[in-house]
Order: C-alpha cells, then sequence, then structure tokens
C-alpha cells in the first residue's frame, strides 16, 4: 500500500513538473512570438516608404508631409544625440549615489534614500516633461544658459556645442531631463548589485590598505560588471523610447544643429506629434519607418551590450 501511494505521488510529480516546464516553455515562446509580430508589422507598415525612398530615407534631412517628402535623419540624430548626452550624465551621478547608498551612507539614511530614488523612478514622464517645460526651461534659458554661451561659445571646436539663443528649451535640457529620469533605474541597479558582493573581498581589501575607492573599482566592479553594464542598458533603454518628456522640450524642429542648445527633434516625439494627424498613407508609412529604425536601433544596442559582456568575461578569463 505503501509503495503504491509513492508511486501514485511520484507520477502527480512527474505531471506537475511536465505543466511547469510546458508553461515556462509557452512563456518563453510567447515572447518571442510577440517580438516577431511587431518586427512583421512595422515592416509591413513601412514598405511602401521603404519603396518609395529607398536609403534616402537614412540620409535626408528633409521631412515635408505637405510635398510628400521624407527623411529620418534629423531624428536618428536627435534620438542619438539626446540619448548619448543623458546617459553621459546620469551614469556618474547613479555610480556616485550607488557607492555612497552601499558604502558610506550611515544607516538609518540607507532606507529612506533607496525608498526615495524609488519613487523617482515611478514618477510618470509626462510629469517631467511639464516641470521641465514651466520651471527649469525658463530658469535655463534666463540664467545659465546665457552664462554658457558667453564664457565657452568662443572657444575653438568645443564652442560649436554652446552658441543659440537662449529658449531655454533644445537638446540639451531634453537630455538633462532624460538624465534626471534615467538616473533612479540606473542607481537602484547598481544598488542592489554593489550590495550582493560578499562583505569578506572588500573586508580584505580594507584590510591590506585600499581605500573606499580602490575598493569600489578594484574588488566591487569586477565582480559586479554585468549587474553595472545591465543597469546601463536599461537606462539606455528607456532614454531611447522616453516620448512625453522629449517631445515637451526637444523643441520639435526637423534640423540638424551640432549646438547643444538648438532645437531638433527625436524618433518619438515625431511620432508623438505627427501620428494622430498623418492622413495620408506614405505619410503614415513613413511614421511606421521611424518606428522600424527605433527598434533597430535598440536591438543594434542590446546586440552590442551582450558582446561587450562577453569580451568583458573572456578578459577575465584570461
Amino acid at each position: 500500500m505503501a509503495e503504491f501511494n509513492l508511486q501514485t505521488q511520484l507520477a502527480k510529480q512527474k505531471r506537475w513538473d511536465a505543466i511547469f516546464v510546458n508553461t515556462t516553455k509557452a512563456a518563453a515562446l510567447f515572447v518571442l512570438l510577440s517580438l516577431g509580430a511587431i518586427l512583421l508589422s512595422l515592416i509591413i507598415g513601412a514598405w511602401p516608404s521603404m519603396q518609395a525612398f529607398g536609403l534616402d530615407f537614412y540620409t535626408s534631412n528633409n521631412w515635408d508631409p505637405v510635398a510628400n517628402e521624407y527623411g529620418a535623419l534629423a531624428p536618428i540624430y536627435g534620438t542619438l544625440v539626446t540619448s548619448v548626452m543623458a546617459l553621459v550624465i546620469a551614469v556618474p551621478v547613479s555610480f556616485g549615489i550607488a557607492i555612497f547608498l552601499t558604502e558610506l551612507c550611515p544607516a538609518f539614511l540607507k532606507k529612506p534614500l533607496g525608498i526615495a530614488i524609488e519613487l523617482l523612478a515611478g514618477i510618470p514622464s509626462i510629469i517631467y516633461g511639464m516641470w521641465g517645460l514651466f520651471v527649469f526651461a525658463p530658469f535655463f534659458g534666463n540664467h545659465i544658459q546665457p552664462w554658457l554661451t558667453e564664457n565657452l561659445g568662443g572657444l575653438p571646436i568645443i564652442g560649436k556645442l554652446f552658441v543659440g539663443a537662449p529658449m531655454g528649451i533644445g537638446l540639451f535640457t531634453a537630455s538633462l531631463v532624460l538624465a534626471i529620469m534615467i538616473i533612479p533605474f540606473i542607481a537602484a541597479t547598481m544598488r542592489d548589485v554593489f550590495s550582493v558582493v560578499p562583505a569578506l573581498l572588500k573586508e580584505s581589501a580594507y584590510g591590506m590598505g585600499a581605500t573606499t575607492w580602490e575598493v569600489m573599482f578594484k574588488i566591487v566592479l569586477p565582480y559586479t560588471k554585468a549587474g553595472v553594464v545591465g543597469g546601463i542598458i536599461l537606462g539606455l533603454g528607456r532614454a531611447l523610447g522616453e516620448t512625453m518628456a522629449v517631445t515637451f522640450l526637444i523643441g520639435n524642429t526637423f534640423n540638424i544643429n551640432p549646438s547643444m542648445f538648438a532645437s531638433g527633434v527625436s524618433i518619438t516625439s515625431a511620432l508623438a506629434n505627427e501620428f494622430a494627424e498623418a492622413s495620408d498613407p506614405l505619410h503614415l508609412s513613413a511614421l511606421l519607418h521611424l518606428g522600424l529604425i527605433l527598434f533597430m536601433i535598440t536591438f543594434i544596442v542590446l546586440s552590442l551590450s551582450r558582446l561587450l559582456l562577453r569580451g568583458m568575461d573572456k578578459r577575465a578569463g584570461q
């Protein structure tokens, strides 16, 4: 009787294991099918634009819905510039926050500051956009931008980055607000991965006379490099796909200007501004083509991050 009950229990456990395995496989397959369906729908929607403009769509700066002439160079430029600038601002700040919370922060402040960072991540993007447009942009245009233009605009080479009318809105303002938006994601990820480093490793380094800076760069970062890169890529993905805050602040003009203070356009802001009003099929197809480009940019960024991690792992093995 006991042997029969054991066999019944084992058979029941095998059935539940089979259900669990098949459910997880179905979930993974669903993700792949969803990704493929999105890509296929974008290709089908963008096909008329591909046929009409070919490779010129990627090299032209002309965007004229009246004449049915479209080029994606300005939105691509605006998307890449704002995302890269946001990352350049956000990564050092996030790294400093994570170091402070894990190594230097008093115990009674760790939890409140951690909660505050997580709350920043939950603020809707439109709130950031409204704050940037009505509070930060006027202050920046009236006080900071004129000073930067006066003191840095005359410098060789880099001076071109700091010229332009003090409007407050533009590529730099959009990038700065994007950086504020992605700092909570990157900082929270770095804090979590830094906190899992074995205390024995850090205490051994401190015991040998290492400073906090040396411990972070020689012990903590090598141990957590995958998580750190993952957090940075998470922030970059958020910056690439952000819509409302960028739409409020970038200026929404289809031009390419080396100045950080100039207005511009990103792929997401172009979609937000024109998708609802695109009555012409070619116009709609051009917008879907922009969406396909953004999809491919995100895919390339993620692929490069995986290659970077693989190369880091190989070097660590050597």
